[in-house]
């Protein structure tokens, strides 16, 4: 298995601290997309910086380097006349399956009538976009496969520059939108490598069946890409999927995902009420203050309380404090869809390698990070070495846990090398804790947005659809 290069994640460091150099005016605003190769099995992660796009020198057979995008938190809310009938939420009752590679391939049905498009589950970003082809069709034929065909929607609009979208009267700097030649709106998503994906911001909908479909919501179209798959943006954000429908529920569940094989396992996903629910554990959402303003802190993001953790049989000597934002924002918790492994502040992350050195060290590959972050790897029998090392427990408010068995605490990284499925936050230069899809396998993850808490429930995953 091939990591990343040196000069590219060099690079990707390059653009976070210039990012850090340049963003004071906006520090509450998060990063997007970078993306690896999935044959090649390099990684996904999730920091909390600017909003970057897809590569368009990547394979189509991509895992997503998913950050937390997040918008302005100010929520404009509308002068409603005396007697005015409040518009309700529609209850969405939508049950699909997933598959699983490094990120979470949902496909759903776009448009008027309904195309097909492959998206990432994302809950750690916001604005959903799609991969659009605007070549006019002739003649007039069935919708292509991987790309969206507006010629063929007859819900498809294109927003103009004259909508507030893309005047906002504070720059929303997760959406960076600008007027093109043809007075549309366009946007404009650069990666760290200087590599660009832009489009137009349109309105479409979801046609979920005849009898049920969304508004037209606010997408990214673009155009200015070679990739084949889009983003369903699921954070907290007012321009989420997530909050322009005012879905009340959603859920999904990660099935294991075993070796390096090609083959992508399926999972379940559900928008509306899951029927597994009774068994679910819930934990509240942490609640901060509004205009709360702190440079390492996403306000979008699904932030948790988490207290402490278990490997093996050994309660780690973690102070809870470590998993709360502090002053500036730094220890934040939250678990994200986009991001493939686990990442923990420097504190954690010390008392998390000191254990598993007291217990495997001498099976540790000296010298070795793979991917610039991850440095606890191994040679040898995966099996044993998990038998070392025991289970891993992630302990939350109210007793709720993540128990992650000692068959699934490593991930094959190819060539005989297996690495803990965690790394330091501070290689990615972020200082939050970030628990990613990896440690989400086998569990049904519910996101109970109208009580505000978030549920776990343990689960064959491969039998959930």
């Amino acid at each position: 298995m091939a990591s990343f290069s040196p000069l590219f994640f060099l690079s990707l460091i390059f653009f976070f601290s210039f990012h850090n150099l340049s963003s004071a005016a906006h520090k509450n605003h998060h990063s997007k997309l970078t993306k690896a190769t999935v044959l090649d099995h390099s990684f996904s992660l999730s920091f909390p910086l600017t909003s970057a796009p897809l590569s368009k020198h990547a394979s189509s057979e991509t895992s997503f380097l998913s950050s937390l995008a997040s918008s302005s938190t100010s929520t404009k809310k509308r002068n409603r006349n005396a007697g005015e009938k409040v518009e309700q939420p529609l209850p969405y009752d939508y049950k699909s399956s997933f598959k699983y590679s490094m990120a979470l391939i949902v496909s759903l049905p776009i448009g008027t009538p309904p195309q097909s498009q492959q998206m990432v589950l994302d809950t750690g970003s916001q604005l959903s976009w799609i991969q659009c082809n605007n070549k006019s069709p002739s003649p007039r034929t069935a919708p292509p496969t991987t790309t969206f065909d507006p010629s063929l929607s007859s819900s498809f609009s294109v927003l103009p520059c004259t909508h507030p979208m893309c005047k906002p009267r504070i720059p929303d700097y997760s959406v960076p939108t600008s007027c093109d030649q043809k007075q549309l709106c366009h946007y404009s998503y650069f990666y760290a490598d200087g590599t660009l994906a832009e489009g137009n911001l349109v309105r479409e909908k979801f046609t979920f069946s005849s009898s049920q479909s969304t508004p037209p919501l606010v997408l990214g179209c673009a155009a200015d890409s070679s990739e084949d798959k889009g983003i369903l943006g699921m954070n907290q954000g007012r321009l989420s999927f997530a909050s322009q429908t005012k879905l009340q529920k959603f859920s999904y569940c990660v099935p294991v995902r075993q070796g390096q094989g090609n083959i992508m396992p399926a999972g379940g996903f559900y928008l509306g009420q899951n029927p597994n629910s009774n068994t679910f554990q819930y934990i509240d959402l942490l609640t901060f203050a509004n205009g709360q303003r702190m440079p390492n802190f996403d306000p979008l993001a699904y932030t948790i309380g988490l207290v402490g953790m278990r490997i093996g049989t050994k309660k780690l000597n973690i102070s809870e404090s470590v998993f709360r934002p502090d002053g500036g924002g730094s220890g934040q918790t939250m678990i994200d869809s986009g991001t493939q492994y686990t990442f923990l502040v420097e504190e954690a992350y010390n008392k998390v390698r000191e254990e598993v050195v007291r217990l495997a060290g001498p099976k540790l590959k000296k010298g070795y990070v793979y991917g610039g972050s991850l440095d606890m790897c191994f040679d040898g029998n995966p099996v044993e070495i998990g038998q070392l090392i025991g289970d891993m427990v992630l302990e939350f408010e109210k007793g709720v846990e993540i128990f992650v068995n000692k068959e699934r605490i490593m991930d094959d990284m190819g060539n005989g090398v297996h690495c803990l499925g965690i790394g330091r936050s501070q290689s990615l230069g972020v200082a939050s804790n970030i628990i990613g899809n990896f440690h989400q396998q086998n569990l049904w993850v519910e996101f109970d947005l109208a009580n505000r808490r978030v549920g776990f429930g343990k689960a064959d995953c491969s039998k959930s659809v």
